[in-house]
């Protein structure tokens, strides 16, 4: 996990492309009706992967700033009282601490898209946005909870990891050589 503040700021941006990437496809299916066919999800095709591309490469700036502004603190703290890092096990703390995000993160991205998609591009009523609030928290809660349980949250930490294997093992050996001489 990240060691220092760039590393931080690596990490919340792929955790934020993932999601923001993960949620489009979900709810550019929606758009598409796709859910309520016969059959529901296992109708989609590719389009609905470029539509959530579109979409995706200006959402995951939003998931960047909210998470950064108050989503990632919040969730932190909120885990912090149900878990110890010190005494529990990693992957409950793992698991309670995206959970405590997603908690805080998708009534922020769901207020954001109610009020992008359907107030300002869909033409919606502003007296409506509660309940558009309401009913777009509803649809996208269960799955923002399991796409970064099971899939952004994985994917993201592999990937860093897989970029930061080496940086401490570099660091190391620095200053074991510098120890040497």
């Amino acid at each position: 996990m990240p060691r220092n503040r760039v590393q931080g700021i690596i990490f919340g941006v792929l955790m934020s492309v993932t999601m923001a990437y993960g949620m489009e496809v979900y709810n550019v299916a929606w758009k598409m009706g796709i859910p309520t066919m016969p059959g529901g999800f296992s109708n989609m095709t590719n389009d609905v992967f470029l539509g959530a591309l579109i979409e995706a490469s200006y959402m995951w700036l939003f998931v960047f700033l909210f998470s950064n502004l108050w989503g990632t603190r919040v969730g932190a703290g909120l885990s912090a009282r149900l878990v110890d890092p010190g005494h529990d096990n990693a992957f409950l703390c793992t698991v309670v601490r995206s959970s405590c995000t997603v908690l805080i993160m998708c009534p922020t991205m769901s207020m954001v898209a109610s009020i992008l998609f359907n107030i300002i591009l869909g033409g919606m009523p502003v007296m409506q946005l509660p309940a558009i609030f309401v009913g777009t928290l509803i649809k996208n809660f269960p799955m923002a909870l399991l796409w970064n349980l099971f899939a952004a949250g994985p994917i993201s930490r592999l990937v860093f990891a897989k970029c930061f294997s080496h940086a401490g093992e570099k660091q190391e050996e620095a200053v074991s050589e510098g120890a040497e001489t």
